[in-house]
Parts: structure tokens; C-alpha cells; sequence
């Protein structure tokens, strides 16, 4: 019996559903409950292929792993790649949903790895401190042309709320880290390393629970530091990264800037890349992508850094 795909495009009122290899088109409610009788009625081999649609795939993500079906959360853009590639111009919610049935069939892709409860509220806690931050970032820069004393006072007010509710989050994550096993078990790996500071460490136990499970090549192409190719012909184009995670991306980066110092075969790619005038930017990503190789290979083998 051939495998159910079925394609779902979300929004924050309904779910438009393709399911193949029988082409029906159905919607679904996007409430807890509906959700769940509706995974309940699909046969144990379905696989469900949606986007990463920000919010909205909340209450499916909770419920696929309670209903043991696997699915994929594929990039938007891809998706559309991947409609334009079979000649779908049109974008509507149902067609949309059928490409997303389609883009199963055709591409199999492999199935994407559930976030644990507990990870899922790591990201929410990270998210809303990112938030906090760029909003004390935005008020420390209003503070220069304030104008007037009570104006000034009622701006460093507002940063210092924001500065407790931050220290507030730090202190939930710390927490939310120590009391799961799995979580404080990789941390432990993950601080052995230098330039992975709390919050690098935070968004890649939250944003990438496939670390350790993948090869190096899938686990670069998962964060966005794989460089791609750009060749025809005779014609070698210069090599950039795109798609992935952007959180994991932006974390590599910023660890990337101080492990490049500190960890020697780090500092041995940086300067074999300077003698080569490679760019500054080039370097980092070279490195960043380097160090999430490294850190792969020890969430395998359970084995901390070796810096000697």
C-alpha cells in the first residue's frame, strides 16, 4: 500500500489539507482539538508536510508526536522552488497545500526531528529575550536626544524593566536546562567549549535537536553555514550560504569570533584563510561551520572538547 503524503498549508484560522495518492482536498479547524481528532483519524504511515509557518504551527507541532505521525517542516522558499519547478504559478491556500503533497511524493524528503516540550519552551523563553533586548537596545539609543531630565528618567525607567525581565528569562532557561537530563547533559558538552556562551548555548539546544544525529554535511546544510556552489561551463561563481536556521546561523557567528581564538585548529583555519586574503566574513563562516562540526561529533560521542 503506497505511503499517505499529505500536504497542509496553515493559517491562524484553518488548516487547507491535500492528501496523495487520492487527491482529496479537505479543511481542518486550527484549534487543539480539532487538530487532534483529525491526526487520530489518519492511517499510521502517513506522513504530513508542512512550511515553518512562524505561530501558527504551533498547536500541530504539539500534536503530531502525540499521534506518533511523522512529518516535515520544510523552508517557504523551497516550497515555492519547488512549485514554480513542476510549472505551479498560482498561490492560493489549497494549491499551496497540494504543491506541499506533491513536494512529499516527489522529493521523500526525511522526516524532521520533534522538538521535546522541553525544548519547545526553551525557544518560546529565547525568543521573547530577543525580543526584550531589542527593545532595551531601542531605548538606550533614545536615551542620547531625550530632550528633558523627566524624559530621560522615564527612559531609564524602561530600560531597567527591561534589564529585570531579562535577568528574570536567564534565570528560567538556567533553570528549565538543570532540571531536564537530556538538556543538562548537553549543556555540560556544549560549555566545555569556548566563545558557546549561555545563550549560543540556548538556541542551539532549542533550534537544532538534531545535533549529533546527523552528518556533517546535513547538520552545516540544517544551520545555513554549507556553502553552495555557483558553477557553468567554465564559470566558477564565488560560493555563498543560504537557507537553514537563521537563529543556529547568527549563534555559530557570534561563537565563531572567540573559538577562532582559543581553539588551535580553529586558529590554524583562520590563519591558513588570512595567508589565503580570504574576507573577514568568509573566514567566520568558514569557521562557524567547522565548529559545528566539531561540536556534531561530540553530542555523538558524548565526549567534551580536546583543546590540546
Amino acid at each position: 500500500m503506497p505511503q499517505t503524503i499529505i500536504g497542509c498549508d496553515l493559517s491562524r484560522d484553518w488548516l487547507d489539507v491535500y492528501a496523495l495518492p487520492e487527491g482529496k482536498a479537505y479543511r481542518v479547524a486550527n484549534t487543539q482539538a480539532a487538530i487532534a481528532g483529525w491526526l487520530a483519524s489518519l492511517e499510521p504511515h502517513t506522513l504530513v508536510v508542512f512550511e515553518a509557518t512562524s505561530g501558527c504551527d504551533r498547536g500541530l507541532l504539539a500534536a503530531l508526536p502525540e499521534a506518533h505521525i511523522p512529518y516535515v517542516r520544510v523552508n517557504p522558499g523551497h516550497a515555492r522552488s519547488f512549485a514554480r519547478a513542476i510549472g505551479v504559478l498560482a498561490k492560493t491556500d489549497r494549491v499551496d497545500a497540494r504543491v506541499l503533497a506533491r513536494m512529499g511524493q516527489t522529493l521523500a524528503p526525511k522526516a524532521t526531528t520533534p522538538r521535546s516540550p522541553e525544548r519547545v519552551r526553551l525557544a518560546d523563553l529565547l525568543r521573547r529575550r530577543n525580543q526584550l533586548v531589542e527593545m532595551r537596545k531601542a531605548e538606550k539609543v533614545r536615551r542620547h536626544d531625550a530632550g528633558q531630565p523627566d524624559i530621560l528618567a522615564g527612559i531609564e525607567r524602561t530600560i531597567a524593566f527591561f534589564t529585570q525581565d531579562i535577568e528574570l528569562i536567564d534565570q528560567q532557561i538556567a533553570d528549565l536546562i538543570a532540571q531536564s537530563p537530556e538538556l543538562s547533559e548537553q549543556a555540560r558538552l556544549l560549555r566545555s567549549v569556548p566563545g558557546i556562551g549561555p545563550t549560543v548555548l540556548a538556541t542551539l539546544l532549542a533550534e537544532l535537536p538534531e545535533l549529533g544525529t546527523r552528518c556533517r554535511r546535513s547538520i552545516a546544510s540544517l544551520a545555513g553555514v554549507a556553502p553552495h556552489a555557483r558553477e557553468s561551463g567554465t564559470r566558477r561563481g564565488k560560493r555563498s550560504i543560504w537557507g537553514g536556521r537563521r537563529k543556529v546561523r547568527e549563534a555559530l557567528y557570534m561563537a565563531a569570533l572567540t573559538a577562532m581564538r582559543r581553539i588551535p585548529q580553529l586558529a590554524a583555519l583562520r590563519e591558513r584563510m588570512q595567508a589565503a586574503a580570504k574576507a573577514p566574513k568568509t573566514i567566520v563562516i568558514a569557521v562557524a561551520r567547522q565548529l559545528l562540526v566539531i561540536l556534531n561529533a561530540m553530542m555523538r560521542e558524548k565526549q567534551p572538547i580536546r583543546l590540546a
